[in-house]
This record gives C-alpha cells, sequence and structure tokens, in this order.
C-alpha cells in the first residue's frame, strides 16, 4: 500500500483496512483435527439443589471479669488467636493484696485467741471438776473458746475468698478462639461480670441455611454436603449436616439446618456467605463426562461425541450436578460413548477427527 496514501486515511479507515487485510478464518470443515477423547461413565448419584447460608461461630462469648478493678494490662489485641486459658486482660492486684494481709494478719491474732481461750477451757474444767469452779465460770469459757474458734474460720474464709479474687484478676479466655474486639482499655475500671473482649471460636463453624419445607422430608443428620464460598474462589469445603431444627419459620415456610465444617486454616470467616449443595432424593445412576468435554454452543451447552467413522457428532446436553473434574450430562450422551475433551473448541458439527485417549481421575 501506497505510504502517502496510508497516511492520508483516518484511523477508523484505516483499522477497517487492516482487519479486511487479515481475517480470523475457521476451521476448515475438510480438515482432519488432532483430538483427545475419555470415555463417559455411569455414576450413582443423588440429586441436589444449591441454598445460600451465613457462616456462623459454634461458640462466641462476651468474656467477662470476675472482680471489679482497673485494667493494668491487655494481653490480646483485636483479631488475635488465643488458646483456652490465655490471659486477655490483667487487672490491678494492689487493694486486693492489701485486703489479704489484713486478713492474713486478722487470721493470725484469732488464732492465738482461740488457742488461748482453749487452754483457758481445758483448765475450767478441771477445775470444775474438782469443784473450784462454778457452772457459769465453765460456760464462759465453753462461751469464749467458741466465739474465737468463730472467728477464726470467718477470718480464714475472708483469706480464702481474697485469694480467689487475687487469681481471678487474670481474665482468660474461656475457649480456643479469636479475639473480635476489646471492650475495655488500659486504666478503665471494670465492674463484677463487665465484659472486656468479645471471642469467636473459628476452629469448626456452622453455617446456617434456611430449607424450603418441600425438602424437608430428603434431609439426613450426618450427611455430608459440599460447600463454596463467594470469598474464596475455587475453594470446596465439605460439611456435615448436624442440626435440624423441627420448627418452621411462620411466614416463609423454611426449616432452619445447621451444617458444620472445619475451619483448621482459618480462612473462613464469621458471617461470610456460603452456598451449600444438599442432596435430595434417591441415589440414581446419572452420565457423566469431563468437564472439559461440555462446550458452549450459544443459549446451550453441547458435548462432541467420536464417531466409529472418526467424525465429531455434536450432541446437545443439560449440564448438572459436578463432582472432582467430571460433571452430570442430561441429553443424548450415553455411558461408554467416548466423549472429547481436548481440541473441542473449534469442531465443527460432523468434522472428520483423529483420536487419542486421554486419562481423568475417578469422579
Amino acid at each position: 500500500m501506497d505510504r502517502s496514501r496510508v497516511k492520508g486515511l483516518s484511523p477508523l479507515l484505516l483499522m477497517t483496512s487492516l482487519v479486511v487485510a487479515h481475517p480470523v478464518t475457521a476451521q476448515d470443515p475438510s480438515e482432519v483435527a488432532s483430538v483427545r477423547y475419555t470415555e463417559a461413565r455411569s455414576v450413582e448419584l443423588r440429586a441436589e439443589v444449591r441454598l445460600p447460608g451465613t457462616v456462623e461461630s459454634r461458640m462466641s462469648a462476651v468474656v467477662a471479669g470476675e472482680v471489679a478493678g482497673k485494667v493494668l494490662s491487655i494481653e490480646a489485641q483485636d483479631g488475635e488467636r488465643v488458646s483456652k486459658g490465655q490471659v486477655l486482660v490483667r487487672i490491678r492486684p494492689d487493694w486486693y493484696a492489701l485486703q489479704h494481709k489484713e486478713a492474713v494478719a486478722r487470721l493470725a491474732e484469732s488464732r492465738a485467741r482461740r488457742q488461748l481461750a482453749e487452754s483457758s477451757l481445758e483448765r475450767a474444767r478441771e477445775l470444775f471438776e474438782a469443784d473450784v469452779l462454778s457452772q457459769q465460770d465453765l460456760d464462759d469459757a465453753i462461751s469464749e473458746f467458741t466465739a474465737w474458734r468463730g472467728r477464726e474460720s470467718q477470718n480464714q474464709a475472708q483469706i480464702d475468698q481474697l485469694e480467689l479474687s487475687l487469681a481471678l484478676l487474670d481474665v482468660r479466655a474461656p475457649f480456643d478462639g479469636v479475639v473480635t474486639r476489646k471492650l475495655t482499655e488500659v486504666g478503665q475500671w471494670v465492674t463484677s461480670g463487665g465484659g472486656v473482649a468479645e471471642m469467636v471460636s473459628l476452629d469448626r463453624l456452622e453455617i446456617h441455611i434456611d430449607v424450603a419445607e418441600r425438602y424437608y422430608d430428603a434431609l439426613r443428620r450426618g450427611e455430608q454436603v459440599q460447600i463454596t464460598f463467594q470469598a474464596l474462589p475455587g475453594s470446596v469445603r465439605t460439611g456435615t449436616i448436624e442440626r435440624i431444627i423441627p420448627r418452621a419459620a411462620d411466614r416463609a415456610r423454611t426449616f432452619p439446618v445447621k451444617v458444620s465444617v472445619s475451619n483448621k486454616d482459618g480462612r473462613i470467616g464469621v458471617g461470610m456467605l456460603a452456598s451449600v449443595a444438599m442432596p435430595l432424593g434417591a441415589v440414581t445412576a446419572t452420565t457423566m463426562v469431563p468437564k472439559d468435554a461440555v462446550v458452549r454452543t450459544g443459549p446451550g451447552e453441547a458435548v462432541y461425541r467420536l464417531t466409529a467413522d472418526n467424525t465429531a457428532e455434536m450432541v446437545p446436553v443439560q449440564s448438572g450436578a459436578g463432582q472432582g473434574s467430571w460433571i452430570a450430562v442430561h441429553g443424548g450422551i450415553r455411558p461408554g460413548d467416548k466423549v472429547i475433551t481436548r481440541g473441542n473448541e473449534r469442531l465443527q458439527p460432523d468434522q472428520r477427527v483423529e483420536g487419542r485417549p486421554q486419562d481423568y481421575p475417578d469422579p
């Protein structure tokens, strides 16, 4: 093309000229295409329905302090993983330590007084038996001993209570989990029973789903389900139907179902949206092909079948439930058919092909 003429063309006209000069050619139907194929299989499957759900924690708690006091330090921050028994917040011990010291002194005094009263009571009994001491004097000695013995027990109980309070100044995690929110700060006064932190358990979570009434009878406790998450594309988890609540919502007529799922890696967060594939109905034989065999044909789907005379026959199908790298298909494909899994993207119906087998892991 003359360069001077190219310079005079508008950008749009120049782009159009280039497209016309280099058209995209479709594969020639008379050309023999090299493809790979795999035999369709019959697999025992159950029908399933996908239902939305929300991730919940099996255990969540507002951790509270059992004794009142000023916060000395915060040992676990928001988002931090903690183990059962790990210290979350420490309360200043000063007041309780002084009270304990005073109680120990009172106990020592009451013990000494009780010992003295006990010795006096023994002498009073001897003198009473010798008719030296009156009954009233003996009763007074008994009363004195009993009073100081009671005071000693009372002081010991106060010490035990203060020692328990000193031990409870460290507010500890009640279970393994994650701190989701601090509820206090250093220097703040915490009342007895006041919350210091919120925690959730993450090792094993629950997914709450609402199941329509028509599916209720097909639910089975302990059955395994497949779970996917919007926030974790490509991740598929196996869960277990743990609880079926036999009370429907008044208006929606849906039954709450709890599905448990392991979260050892901590990737699943509380509040995430989940999609749960719930198995329903009886087990039936279903034709399955590798997912690679299914191609889009405008609004529908199809599978190319390798015929006995080495041509690619396009068979319309409707895909169903997936299992690993396989997918159920409904239509004209039968178990044992050779379905094309590689090189099928540009095939034309009834095009001649040269096929080689391809292995896939069992569904």
